[in-house]
């Protein structure tokens, strides 16, 4: 760019370019990524002023960062002393971004990596939006996963940029949309590679088309129909969230339906303002997740540490999904079994979870391609991480690690994908036990965020950091956790499975069991997990941690031996406690129940979660509750159980 002139401030500066373009570039300072404190949003607003008094051919925003704009800085929403502090931030961002909408010549947002909160906002603010066409590029409207709402313009503009019903869909579930389905839904005006994503902004600005207009469907809904979208929308967020638990969406949906996306028209009394919303102990506790979401990704950075190539033993349900998983994040992989009858099932489930996720046939084929079968093994010898995911048993397990031991580099991390059995058994029949690390996925492998990261007695300290880092890689949270019988989350699941189904022994109906820890915020019931988790499963874990003292019981559940001798193990053979057809459990009816049931119902997880900590598996609280929050779903609102109980006393 042959620059006419540059100014610098702390976290924008601008160039103006031959053509007469200026080009504004936010990198903000001491910081790895791009985030709106006050101060950045001031800035903004001066240099917005400077833009109307230089009046160039047309204005691009880009990142001098890996990413766009990620949002807010959350941070600051911790500091408002008040209500009022958090109303005043909010009118900063829509006054700064207003002003940015109404500059008289064209503008445009070049937009890379994430592109969050107020950074989509900043791109909504924006006449056009050129798109990075990279599976790295992400917009979305996450504020919902904090309790707020996006407030500076978001709720306004997005629905009249793609329509009524796939904003709200948008900012009510937080998903986001790449750059080739952005530009689908009218969200991006071009999506295009790196090699001309400068000049496709400079050519778009200089060119300034007409503005895309809505079909009429979609004008229809955000006129007379209006009230219609709204209705509906309220009852998909009912069939997931209660208002009372997470009042944040029901608020996006009235802030539209009412008051066109304007949150200073709606009354502070009103529960879905602005200052109901901050002041609200579920924003408080959201945000508590939030800060123990990104604690749980800092533990990734603790090793200089890349996997490039993995290689999985075990072709199972787990070991598959963890190689395709990994090759999805773009690493090569090995996948290893007895025999091409046993990788095929493997590969084909990985086809279809490529075909989901990247939506593309060329982004499909090359991570297929990533994915190599290898009935031999050899693999192994290459491999920066081997993982081990064949079945629970401790001596085919020995026989395998000093197999591969033998086969992989001196470096290289060898992990086992154990859920029961302790590493000092598994690492006996090792030369040097201290290589061997436990990287615990959960089922299903794609969708559970957590991975617990295991050390054992003899573990050398640098190999869990590279397993750590390697779970981060992959897009997982990486928990460290001791080596003890269920680690955290199994051994917090087990009692309190193993509750449930002792009520359902003693006649509770498995309904009211679940919907009653539904009620309490658990999104899916004991007996509903017992199900999808596999009966069969769940028995042998729970014998599992009873021989080795974790604190379940010994005597199995009467209902649960009986379902497992019938081979009725649960949503994988269509018959568990429940019925299912095409996936979904057939349910009747809950009973009646009170607050005591739930009480007692969650009580043992609670014990449990607690003596995890005074045993000192996990390091402290905070982890506690964030592993629990991500490994089993723990009522998010609620901020973690061990929050939940320190809130109650």
């Amino acid at each position: 760019m042959d620059a006419a002139g540059s100014k610098i401030a702390r976290h924008w500066r601008w160039e103006q370019d031959a053509q007469g373009l200026a080009w504004l570039v936010f990198d903000k300072q001491g910081e790895a990524v791009n985030t709106f404190s006050r101060g950045a949003l001031e800035e903004l607003d001066a240099a917005l002023e400077t833009m109307i008094e230089l009046r160039p051919k047309g204005l691009i925003i880009r990142s001098a960062k890996e990413a766009f704009v990620a949002g807010a800085d959350v941070g600051e929403f911790t500091r408002f002393a008040s209500a009022e502090e958090a109303l005043a931030f909010v009118r900063l961002g829509w006054d700064v971004f207003e002003k940015l909408a109404r500059l008289p010549f064209p503008t445009t947002a070049l937009v890379h990596g994430f592109c969050m909160g107020g950074g989509l906002e900043l791109a909504l603010a924006c006449r056009y939006r050129v798109a990075l066409d990279d599976p790295k590029t992400r917009l979305a409207f996450p504020e919902v996963m904090l309790g707020i709402m996006p407030a500076w313009h978001g709720v306004q503009w997005l629905p009249k940029r793609i329509g009524p019903a796939a904003a709200l869909d948008m900012m009510l579930t937080g998903r986001a949309l790449d750059a080739r389905r952005a530009k689908r839904a009218g969200l991006v005006d071009q999506a295009v590679p790196l090699r001309i994503l400068k000049n496709t902004a400079r050519m778009v600005t200089l060119e300034a088309p007409a503005p895309r207009r809505l079909p009429l469907a979609q004008r229809l809904m955000l006129g007379p129909l209006r009230g219609y979208v709204a209705a509906q929308a309220r009852k998909r967020v009912a069939q997931r969230a209660r208002r009372e638990h997470y009042p944040a969406p029901y608020a996006i949906i009235d802030l539209w339906e009412r008051h066109d996306g304007d949150p200073f028209a709606v009354p502070a009394s009103d529960p879905g303002s602005i200052q109901a919303l901050f002041a609200h102990p579920t924003t408080r506790n959201l945000m508590r997740v939030f800060f123990l979401q990104e604690r749980l990704k800092s533990l990734g950075k603790a090793a200089d540490f890349e996997a490039r190539h993995v290689h999985v033993v075990g072709a199972g349900v787990m070991g598959g999904d963890i190689a395709a998983l990994c090759a999805l994040r773009g690493l090569r992989v090995t996948l290893q079994d007895t025999s091409p009858e046993r990788l095929a099932p493997a590969v084909k489930r990985a086809a279809r979870l490529f075909e989901r996720r990247l939506r593309d046939a060329r982004r499909v084929r090359d991570a297929l391609d990533r994915l190599i079968p290898d009935v031999g093994g050899a693999g192994a010898a290459h491999a920066d991480v081997v993982i081990e995911a064949i079945f629970e048993n401790v001596e085919a397990k020995r026989k395998l690690f000093a197999e591969l031991e033998a086969k992989a580099r001196p470096d290289a991390v060898l992990a086992t994908n154990t859920s029961s059995l302790k590493l000092a058994d598994i690492a006996a029949g090792l030369r040097d036990p201290s290589r061997l690390v436990g990287i615990h996925f959960f089922n299903p492998v794609p969708q559970m965020m957590l991975v617990e990261v295991v050390a054992g007695g003899a573990t050398d300290a640098a190999f869990p950091a590279r397993a750590a880092a390697f779970v981060r890689q992959i897009d997982k949270l990486p928990l460290p956790v001791k080596d003890s019988p269920g680690f955290l989350v199994n051994r917090v699941l087990g009692p309190y499975m193993q509750n449930a189904f002792r009520m359902l022994d003693e006649g509770a109906k498995p309904e009211t069991i679940d919907a009653a820890m539904m009620q309490f915020g658990m999104p899916m019931g004991p007996i509903e997990l017992a199900d999808t988790v596999g009966l069969d499963i769940c028995l042998a874990a729970g014998k599992g941690l009873a021989r080795k003292g974790a604190g379940a019981e010994v005597e199995a559940p009467r209902a649960l031996l009986e379902k497992v001798a019938l081979g009725q193990l649960g949503r994988k053979t269509g018959q568990g406690i429940y019925r299912y057809e095409k996936g979904k459990a057939l349910k009747g009816a809950p009973g009646t129940f009170g607050r005591e049931l739930v009480e007692a119902l969650v009580e043992p997880y609670l014990a449990e979660a607690k003596a995890v900590l005074a045993e000192g598996i996990v390091a402290d609280a905070d982890l506690v509750d964030a592993g629990l929050v991500f490994g089993t779903g723990f009522a998010p609102f609620r901020g973690g159980p061990l929050h939940y109980l320190e809130q109650k006393t």
